[in-house]
């Protein structure tokens, strides 16, 4: 009986994924696309490259091959603080929140520890969003 239950759940339901999915690309709203790339960019110590995709400017984070991402302008894209929570692995959580305060945003949690994984905050950008950063333990 319970065999007849996994093929029929198979079928209906279809295969089970070998591995979970991974996120491969991230945007980032923004309502003035040059303030909040000037805001990234203070923070982070990059540069970003401006694309325009689908008849939407962004701006590109740099990347190695690992999830990337952009800041986005458009209609559809509107800055906020609700929904999910984008974290961005620095070195130094300290060194990025002076920063996100030196260019316009400010802290909407301090650092706090969180055992092994380190050390979490997140400050609002220059366009609303609430952004964290995680400092893993060396």
């Amino acid at each position: 009986m319970r065999r007849w239950l996994a093929a029929a759940l198979l079928m209906v339901a279809g295969p089970v994924l070998a591995a979970a999915p991974v996120i491969g690309w991230f945007e980032i709203p923004a309502r003035d696309l040059a303030r909040a790339q000037r805001f990234y960019e203070a923070v982070f110590g990059i540069r970003m490259a401006i694309e325009t995709v689908d008849g939407y400017r962004m701006a590109v984070f740099p990347g190695d091959g690992q999830p990337g991402g952009a800041l986005v302008q458009g209609d559809v894209y509107v800055p906020g603080k609700a929904g999910p929570i984008l974290y961005f692995r620095v070195a130094d959580v300290d060194d990025v929140l002076a920063r996100a305060v030196k260019a316009g945003g400010r802290v909407l949690y301090p650092k706090k520890d969180i055992g092994a994984n380190g050390w979490v905050a997140e400050f609002e950008d220059s366009e609303g969003n609430r952004i964290a950063v995680n400092q893993p333990r060396s």
